[in-house]
């Protein structure tokens, strides 16, 4: 009831209040771990340059996210770890997620596009490429990565022409870092999502029965599944200081399963990042050294939980301001962030453990 000239009239606000608390809980969702709005549109002017024929020219440090001979988000450092020793004494070669989501006709994002590479490097690579740089050099080629909506595409060619444009892009920048920039240095190779699934392909191509795997201090496939009969020599890593080996998991809420991953059936190699173990026990939250979220300068600790089950990594609702009004269940987004300092201080326990060797 509420009184309006006085008189008593009967209001319904609680239909009004679900709609305002389905809309802050969105809005809430969409901003928690990397910030996605327009704001890229600001940085825009840094990104002036015209590709030849469309395609990325690895020799021009333009079509590179990330480059140890130039400065980009990948440098920064969140405020509470700025008094850390640091390092270079490894490459890092990360494969950057999809950030090309626009409902546009195109399968591959254009090489040139202004908007998506400010977002690009002021979104997967300030918050998840700079997890590697305490102790890294980082490179990070631009490719023409494939459309979101290719992911959940039924035209089979028209994806495998996709994902075929997006990975040649890579193998070039790849092949382009080792000729002019790699000099014989351990590599690390990382990446996330669509990154990954390229990952995946550059250390089948490189590494697997390779002179190259001799060099390779560890994998760390994101946000993408590695089938267990992907590999046939290169091995998950067993803890927290083998090398030469793979880490992997993807990240949910406890008991949940994407209908898009129903098939999988558990045919999925885990890493658990608070344990490095590939077994089922349980890690609580008091492992979780701390997550880099929405605020990059801002580390919350104990964040959340890990248990390896199903071919997923299973965690707890993440705790963290407001995390009440969190309610996915995918934390799809999250795989790096939420386990930002154990990925950090694991680097650096493997190079260690690379070095001895």
């Amino acid at each position: 009831m509420v009184y309006f000239n006085d008189k008593r009239v009967t209001v319904h606000l609680f239909p009004l209040f679900c709609l305002m608390s389905r809309l802050i809980i969105f809005i809430f969702a969409i901003s928690l771990f990397l910030s996605c709005s327009d704001k890229y549109k600001a940085f825009k002017s840094n990104y002036s340059f015209i590709s030849k024929e469309g395609k990325p020219d690895y020799g021009d440090l333009n079509y590179w996210a990330a480059h140890p001979s130039k400065w980009d988000p990948s440098d920064s450092i969140p405020k509470p770890l700025h008094n850390e020793s640091r390092d270079s004494l490894v490459d890092i070669f990360f494969l950057h997620p999809t950030t090309y989501t626009r409902r546009i006709k195109a399968t591959n994002a254009a090489i040139d596009d202004k908007y998506l590479n400010a977002k690009t490097d002021y979104s997967t690579i300030l918050y998840q490429a700079s997890v590697f740089n305490q102790q890294s050099r980082v490179f990070s080629p631009r490719y023409r990565q494939a459309s979101i909506k290719v992911f959940f595409s039924k035209d089979e060619e028209q994806n495998e022409q996709a994902f075929t444009v997006a990975y040649a892009d890579i193998k070039i920048a790849f092949e382009y870092y080792l000729q002019h920039w790699n000099k014989g240095r351990p590599i690390i190779i990382a990446g996330h999502s669509q990154g990954s699934k390229f990952a995946e392909r550059l250390l089948k191509d490189y590494f697997e029965d390779k002179p190259l795997h001799n060099k390779l201090v560890v994998a760390y496939i994101t946000g993408w599944s590695v089938p267990k009969e992907l590999f046939t020599t290169l091995k998950m890593c067993a803890d927290s200081l083998q090398t030469g080996c793979i880490c992997s998991w993807r990240t949910l809420r406890n008991g949940y399963v994407p209908s898009y991953l129903k098939f999988e059936r558990g045919n999925s190699f885990v890493t658990n990042p608070l344990t490095w173990t590939i077994n089922d026990q349980y890690a609580s939250r008091s492992l979780n050294k701390g997550s880099i979220l929405a605020k990059f300068n801002k580390l919350y600790k104990h964040t959340t939980d890990a248990k390896i089950g199903n071919g997923f990594l299973y965690v707890k609702r993440p705790r963290f301001p407001w995390s009440f009004l969190y309610l996915t269940k995918n934390y799809h987004i999250g795989d790096i962030n939420l386990f930002y300092m154990n990925i950090r201080e694991n680097i650096r326990q493997r190079i260690i453990s690379f070095n001895k060797r």
